[in-house]
């Protein structure tokens, strides 16, 4: 869990909670906050701002330690890992339906890891705030 400062807090935005990460396997909490909760990510910026910040981060945020990440953009995800894969989540407790292990290798055709990851950046801190408005 991270350490809830009030510095941190003014700079950094809104700690992350436990509830958060309930289908997380494993859970990777840390002790030490450097720099933004990623956890609060999801919706602050457009697809294209970080696909062009995790190939290289300096073309946008110039005193940025962060590494590039450009072989995103060459691997493509694989369809036929979707289904194996969320089935064994479903199997630890992620409540993936039939459905959604069905449609899963279709929605990721074409698609490369840069665009999975962008997906999964997209969706953190979002789900707290659409519980919340229920």
């Amino acid at each position: 869990m991270i350490r809830p400062f009030r510095a941190e807090t003014l700079r950094y935005g809104d700690y992350s909670k436990a509830g958060e990460f309930v289908y997380d396997h494993p859970f990777q909490w840390g002790s030490k906050r450097t720099g933004p909760d990623l956890h609060r990510v999801g919706g602050k910026y457009s697809d294209e701002w970080h696909r062009i910040h995790l190939n290289n981060p300096r073309d946008l945020v110039p005193e940025s330690n962060m590494p590039a990440y450009p072989w995103l953009l060459k691997g493509n995800v694989d369809p036929a890992d979707m289904a194996p894969k969320m089935k064994s989540l479903r199997m630890v407790g992620v409540p993936y339906t039939d459905a959604e292990i069905a449609k899963a290798a279709e929605e990721v055709k074409g698609k490369t890891e840069m665009d999975a990851v962008i997906a999964y950046l997209q969706v953190l801190g979002t789900a707290a705030a659409a519980a919340a408005a229920k």
